[in-house]
């Protein structure tokens, strides 16, 4: 008998890889399910984008292996978009690792620096992928608990030493931001307790009010600190697997050593993509907003009908609302509104015990199909 390894019974099937299973035996079923739960961008990538890919792909080289550090046109890009965004200055030669994705960064990350027993610190809410991970690893977590009364901050104060810390912001789920000061909060604590700091940020682009911060904003964050990027939200480009690892060369070293082992570089008509989408400038990301804020807005209408309690401030692709109906918990809510309504909205226990009483709404539906929606709720 072949037995799985231990490690397996630590964690579960993603949610929303069984969740997707669901949806798509009862559209089996002739049923019509709106999908308002992942955070999958459905708009183009800025024009010009797919063409310079296309053309990429005819070049005689395209096809073979890539540099496990990407092109160098593609790291001067990384840095001359740090500069643009977050006037952050980044060595292109010594600082930038780019990924496929910013989800892998997070397991070369935890394997490059989790023994098992390690402790690391993981919001909740939060990201499960930071979880799943840190339990794959045996590591030791210790969750830190994130209030909406508190606009989803940590309390420094109560929090242990460990070796990673990680945090993310603007937030997902909740889509809270955070400001200067409360940053330069978290890069001390790091500091005084040596964690290694790393600051998952996709979402910053998004409806964003606020500048959008870096880590590197804070002075001598790159001690300490690591930072996950990604075009996938940014740029729409989910699909296209194009992240990246910001940080002290003697750190994205370390990481390469993982990442050299896992993979045989990035397809180079995608970094050919990834670099003319950094060069658009602020216009792209107002038109992508513009479109964001009428979704936003059919949403709003929707949690209003249900009497949820939602913030008009927070940013990113997503809405984190608060089920006020207190006879329902975030399952069942979900459960009711995919059975009345055939639309799947993700629950927020998802995301963490402090996710109980929540539900998340994805942004990631055109107008028209937000619009049949709320149609088939108000009807």
């Amino acid at each position: 008998m072949i037995v799985a390894a231990k490690r397996m019974h630590q964690i579960s099937e993603y949610f929303f890889s069984k969740k997707m299973k669901e949806i798509q035996n009862l559209e089996k079923d002739g049923l019509k399910i709106i999908n308002l739960g992942i955070g999958n961008p459905d708009l183009l990538p800025p024009s010009g984008v797919i063409q310079k890919m296309k053309q990429a792909s005819e070049l005689r080289n395209a096809n073979t292996y890539q540099s496990y550090i990407g092109i160098e046109t593609l790291r001067n890009a990384i840095s001359n978009w740090y500069k643009k965004i977050y006037q952050v200055d980044v060595d292109p030669k010594n600082e930038i690792l780019p990924l496929m994705g910013s989800k892998e960064g997070i397991m070369h990350i935890s394997m490059s620096y989790l023994d098992q027993g390690d402790e690391v610190l993981i919001p909740d809410p939060g990201y499960p992928t930071y979880s799943s991970i840190s339990k794959l690893l045996k590591a030791k977590i210790i969750y830190y608990d994130l209030y909406e009364d508190e606009n989803w901050l940590p309390r420094l104060e109560n929090l242990p030493k460990a070796k990673i810390m990680w945090i993310n912001y603007p937030h997902m789920p909740t889509g809270a931001t955070i400001s200067f000061e409360e940053l330069e909060k978290i890069v001390l604590f790091a500091k005084k307790n040596h964690v290694l700091l790393v600051h998952d940020n996709p979402y910053s682009l998004i409806l964003n009010k606020k500048r959008s911060f870096s880590i590197f904003n804070v002075k001598g964050a790159k001690d300490i600190a690591l930072e996950l990027n990604s075009l996938s939200k940014s740029y729409n480009m989910p699909g296209w697997r194009v992240g990246m690892i910001i940080g002290k060369k003697k750190f994205i070293q370390n990481i390469l050593k993982i990442k050299s082992q896992m993979d045989s570089g990035m397809y180079y008509p995608i970094q050919i993509g990834a670099i003319e989408a950094m060069n658009h400038d602020s216009k792209w990301v107002e038109k992508l907003n513009i479109e964001y804020l009428k979704r936003r807005k059919i949403i709003w209408d929707i949690c209003d009908f249900f009497n949820l309690k939602y913030s008009r401030n927070s940013s990113g692709i997503f809405v984190w609302a608060k089920i006020t109906d207190l006879e329902n918990n975030d399952c069942i809510w979900s459960d009711k509104v995919l059975k009345t309504y055939h639309i799947f909205v993700t629950p927020g226990r998802v995301f963490g015990h402090n996710g109980k009483g929540y539900v998340r709404f994805s942004m990631c539906c055109p107008v028209k199909i937000l619009e049949q929606a709320k149609n088939r709720i108000f009807s």
